[in-house]
């Protein structure tokens, strides 16, 4: 089957030959004739196996007859992330270029004076995240009672970071007569119902188990028994393979995501970060980075979890095996997409066992464990350790002569050890611990004194002598 065969317009048959793809994903095929259709689906397929242009594609032969007017966009995407959002926005920009069709982002973390004009000269599509949608609603500077049409992305993702009650009040101010379109990777009793309450009659295109994840993917559990810095010795290991082109590795924690990042750049490798804490032009600019290569490694949070489609990642490394199991199949599909291949690795310890545990039971297999991590690299662990290594060596032959000459001092000059700790007492006036016992202590000096004296013994050495 060919893209030809979906009914699309001739135009966009042209955008999207022009993008190098000939034929269709499963869900693409499935999804884009009853959509063109003006039914409300609902898609669930693996993350990586095209859902975006399953719904893009037949909105802007929708959208291509009408107009838009002034802050009352003709059709809404709901994305949970500004990524996904930001990617949805090239994917418009992509395959709509032969359509006169205007578009507006809605994201938090950049300045709303944009975003307001464009709102204002009108949009037929409005790309939005939830929490600045309703921000800008409750500021009356957006209209949502033209819009005919309504794509909740990411469905799954939405529940997990609590936005569906705002998709839910979101729902109650659009027109009752639309088209909703709802996708996700996974579909859980939450979702199930927020569909029921929401779609018309929905059409159920299932073109893979729920929680399934790609054959593409060969996937590994790396068993790591020690602390964190064995974790990060057998990541480097695995890094320094040279099969690893270019990787995704995902931590639960920012500051994991910080703290890892920090120390793959010492030794040696060319990494980047991006994480929740970070605004969205530094977000924007790492993902950028990585996209062009600049860096080949990316430590990410789950930000990056989620639909986000970068081109020729051949390994994911899930360096904390993720909380929820759902996330590991959004995790480990931002490899092998588009029918190509790829390797995911999750390293599990002591506190991850649980965590793997519910994994393979929602997908449903049990995933290989790695007997034996390779040695490695000499980028990756040798050097930078031989170094070390040689500056210790260094400095215990610089201290060595020292310590010998601490331990000959008492031989040498054995009758200045006394006065001088008796001094050190007196000029701190302080009564030595153990009460009379260790005012006796004096009578050492008698024993230093069988060694020869030089001078009159003192009158305050005198007085502990007659005990």
């Amino acid at each position: 089957m060919s893209f030809a065969d979906l009914g699309l317009s001739d135009e966009l048959l042209r955008a999207v030959g022009d993008t190098g793809y000939t034929e269709p994903t499963p869900i693409q095929a499935s999804a884009i004739p009853p959509v063109l259709m003006m039914r409300d689906i609902i898609g669930i397929a693996q993350t990586g196996t095209g859902k975006t242009a399953s719904f893009v594609l037949p909105m802007i032969d929708i959208l291509a007859q009408g107009r838009s007017r002034a802050r009352m966009p003709r059709s809404l995407i709901l994305e949970p992330t500004r990524e996904l959002a930001a990617q949805v926005a090239e994917n418009f920009e992509t395959y709509g270029k032969y359509h006169k069709l205007s578009m507006a982002l809605l994201i938090g973390g950049v300045q709303m004076g944009d975003q307001v004009k464009a709102l204002e000269k009108g949009v037929d599509v409005l790309i939005a995240t939830p929490g600045r949608l309703m921000d800008l609603f409750g500021r009356g500077k957006i209209l949502l009672t033209g819009c005919s049409m309504l794509v909740i992305d990411e469905a799954d993702r939405m529940l997990d970071m609590g936005f569906i009650p705002d998709i839910e009040e979101i729902c109650t101010k659009l027109p009752a007569q639309r088209q909703t379109l709802l996708f996700s990777a996974t579909m859980p009793a939450p979702i199930k119902k927020l569909a029921d309450r929401f779609l018309n009659n929905p059409k159920t295109i299932e073109v893979a188990r729920p929680a399934s994840t790609n054959i593409n993917i060969t996937q590994w559990v790396v068993p790591v028994k020690g602390p964190s810095f064995e974790k990060r010795k057998a990541l480097r290991a695995l890094l320094g393979q040279e099969e690893v082109r270019t990787a995704i590795i995902f931590c639960n924690r920012k500051t994991t995501v910080r703290e890892l990042n920090k120390s793959l750049r010492e030794h040696g490798f060319s990494s980047g970060e991006i994480h929740g804490d970070m605004d969205q032009p530094a977000r924007v600019a790492e993902l950028e980075r990585f996209k062009k290569g600049d860096v080949n490694i990316l430590v990410a949070s789950d930000v990056a979890a989620r639909g986000l489609d970068v081109k020729g990642v051949s390994h994911v490394f899930n360096y904390d095996a993720p909380w929820h199991p759902d996330d590991y199949v959004h995790r480990i599909g931002r490899t092998g997409r588009g029918g190509a291949t790829g390797v995911a690795y999750t390293f599990v310890g002591p506190d991850d066992a649980e965590n793997i545990d519910n994994i393979e039971k929602l997908t449903g297999q049990k995933i290989a464990r790695i007997a034996e991590v390779p040695a490695a690299s000499e980028r990756t662990e040798e050097a930078p350790r031989r170094e070390r290594s040689g500056r210790r060596r260094e400095r215990v032959v610089e201290e060595a002569p020292r310590v010998e000459a601490r331990e000959e001092a008492p031989r040498a000059q054995p009758r200045e050890e006394a006065p001088r700790r008796e001094r050190t007492r007196r000029d701190r006036d302080e009564r030595p611990r153990g009460g009379r016992e260790r005012e006796r202590a004096p009578v050492v000096v008698e024993a230093a004194d069988d060694g020869g004296w030089n001078g009159p013994v003192p009158d305050f050495l005198n007085v502990g002598l007659r005990y």
